[in-house]
């Protein structure tokens, strides 16, 4: 079994290079040319397990044929997605044109199976219902706005290619960065909560979303299908803040900021500081930690994938914890 990895040097991408590798398949990934720090070790380690590791972008019609030749599965992965000091061009460059050269070149190639991963970050921040694969698409920002369009762009191949699309929720675990500011300053007793910190997450461990892109992969009923995939429990922004506390062993502090300061703050810096191409050390998607709320109901990808989230948040943010610890990123 031949595996491409489009965002592979990434944390969720690079998780699910190694698990292909425990099963034996072959596998090639594509990493950024404008790497991270993070990103180049990821490179590296990637490349000692025997992982053949492509340098270039998704945007680059040429190298994208090329890399998919003689492959059974692709996973498409890539995304611009936090950059904010980057002009809306590009994100549609990445996230739809990107996905359309992924999507040709895998049909040019004979790939046997295309897996398109999107986000919840298609749906409205504000929907008060359980959202699940029929609830309406509102994203409300440049990234959801691309993601949703690079669906549509998937669902284009629907009968010439077998794609399966996978909605991601809030994904954490070993590898990733993204929270890792909130276990140092809950780790350092400086964390606060911003707003009454009674939004609602449901994340989902990185091992138990690679098990569902790999049933995605494989299972023949996921064909033309879109699936959301996240955890099963509900969370509040103050439950998170508890559980990471518990998990690095530090006391809770309860301490909070009104939310309107913050809010107006961030898209003041968006506002002044994104034309310039500089990123904004405080902006609205980041401000979404403490404002956005998410149910979700996963019962399609349960009922027709078998697909289950086995690992708590509790124990989830034990094993994060460990390995911020044993990488050196926690003191």
């Amino acid at each position: 079994m031949r595996v491409l990895i489009t965002g592979g040097t990434g944390f969720i991408g690079s998780r699910l290079a190694m698990r292909c590798i425990e099963r034996g398949y072959e596998v090639s990934v594509v990493g950024r040319e404008d790497a991270s720090d993070v990103e180049i070790e990821t490179r590296q380690l990637l490349a000692d397990q025997g992982v053949k590791v492509i340098v270039g972008s998704v945007t680059d019609r040429e190298s994208m044929f090329e890399s998919s030749k003689n492959i059974n599965i692709v996973f498409h992965l890539a995304a611009a997605q936090h950059e904010m000091n980057v002009p809306d061009e590009l994100f549609r460059a990445v996230n739809v044109q990107g996905t359309r050269n992924m999507l040709e070149a895998s049909l040019a190639a004979g790939v046997e199976r295309f897996v398109h991963g999107s986000s919840i970050g298609v749906y409205d921040r504000d929907v008060a219902s359980v959202v699940d694969e029929s609830t309406p698409l509102r994203p409300d920002n440049i990234y959801g706005v691309t993601k949703a369009e690079g669906e549509e762009t998937v669902r284009g191949f629907f009968d010439k290619l077998a794609c399966t699309i996978i909605r991601i929720s809030e994904t954490y675990g070993p590898g990733d960065r993204r929270l890792l500011k909130l276990f140092r300053g809950v780790d350092k007793g400086v964390f606060f909560v911003i707003g009454n910190g009674k939004n609602i997450h449901q994340l989902i461990y990185v091992d138990d979303l690679v098990d569902g892109l790999l049933l995605a992969a494989k299972h023949p009923a996921a064909t033309s299908e879109t699936f959301v995939l996240a955890g099963e429990e509900r969370l509040t922004t103050n439950d998170m803040v508890g559980a990471v506390a518990e998990a690095v062993g530090a006391q809770q502090k309860k301490w909070r900021a009104p939310l309107w300061p913050f809010m107006s703050l961030a898209k003041v810096l968006e506002a002044t500081l994104r034309p310039l191409g500089i990123q904004p050390p405080l902006h609205s998607r980041r401000m979404d930690f403490f404002t956005k709320s998410f149910r979700i109901s996963t019962a399609k990808a349960n009922n027709i994938l078998g697909f289950q989230a086995p690992t708590s948040f509790a124990e989830g943010t034990r094993s994060t914890a460990r390995w911020y610890q044993d990488n050196g990123l926690l003191q």
